[in-house]
């Protein structure tokens, strides 16, 4: 039998929420993720932790049982990781922090917090800059790391990239939409529909990319650099939009729902993780970080 740290935690949310999309949104994945992820935790234990229902999932007797030891387990995890061993936690220092708009907005927080809890002796300077800028000031020794999307990474001659995560790119629709129905959905069907364009992190230049591939161009009647702005038009039905599971969130802010679907032909992922200078060693700070990044995405998933 074997258990992830990722299954458990999804388990432990769905099972407080009462709701795989809240559950999904609470952990800022995909709703699909969370649902295999609870599915391969039940195959491992041969049990059937959550009855899914027409209100959501509650906990069975058998998951009942289960979901203390998960939380303790989870617990002692974290515990771990509070009190960590090496000499690592003894270092000191400032590191010079870039961020891009779309990890700052839904990626960051939770790790800065987690990161100055474990290392107090660091002081994250964080800044938050276009991927251009952010390039410069890395080559120029304005910054010591970024955290970014490295599939936007344009200077790959003066600088080194490691990915911690990628995040799948799907089409987003209102609740009512005709393709809902469709057995499968072709970017040319896409291509066919009112669409709302997030300009932000160079989005529009990605898809851009991806449309140019297959000879098609979307329908835009609205670009805009704001995240809710698109969630907002989206569910209101004033358009579709192709974006990444990252920032996905199954309802607006007016409280409309907001539905996903994977289109037949692939289109490439969002990759989130570490950009550094080739030709300049990393500082001591820059290091820890590092590994906790790493550390901290790898038992995640």
């Amino acid at each position: 039998m074997s258990l992830t740290i990722r299954q458990l935690r999804y388990f432990i949310a769905a099972a407080e929420t009462g709701q795989v999309s809240h559950a999904a949104m609470e952990l800022n994945i995909s709703q699909s993720a969370v649902t295999a992820g609870i599915q391969g935790l039940e195959a491992a234990l041969g049990a059937r932790l959550l009855a899914r229902g027409g209100q959501g999932v509650s906990v069975t007797p058998q998951g009942a049982r289960f979901l203390s030891r998960a939380k303790a387990i989870i617990a002692a995890v974290e515990e771990a990781t509070r009190s960590p061993l090496g000499e690592e936690t003894q270092v000191t220092g400032s590191l010079r922090l870039g961020l891009t708009y779309t990890v700052a907005g839904y990626f960051m927080a939770r790790h800065y917090a987690s990161f100055r809890r474990i290392y107090p002796g660091i002081m994250l300077e964080l800044s938050e800059l276009p991927r251009f800028a952010i390039e410069d000031a890395l080559v120029n020794g304005g910054l010591d790391l970024a955290v970014m999307l490295t599939s936007n990474l344009g200077n790959t001659d003066d600088l080194e990239s490691e990915t911690l995560f990628r995040s799948r790119r799907r089409l987003w629709l209102p609740s009512d939409h005709r393709l809902l129905a469709a057995p499968e959905i072709s970017l040319r069907d896409v291509a066919e529909q009112p669409y709302v364009m997030l300009t932000v992190d160079e989005a529009s230049r990605t898809a851009g990319r991806y449309w140019d591939h297959h000879g098609l161009t979307p329908k835009v009647v609205f670009s805009t650099s704001s995240v809710e702005a698109v969630r907002s038009m989206v569910a209101a039905g004033m358009g579709v939009t192709i974006l990444s599971d990252m920032v996905y969130r199954p309802w607006s802010l007016e409280g409309q729902r907001i539905e996903q679907r994977q289109t037949v032909e692939g289109v490439p992922s969002m990759d989130v993780g570490l950009t550094w200078p080739k030709k300049r060693p990393l500082s001591a700070p820059a290091q820890v970080f590092r590994a906790f990044l790493s550390a901290a995405l790898g038992s995640a998933g």
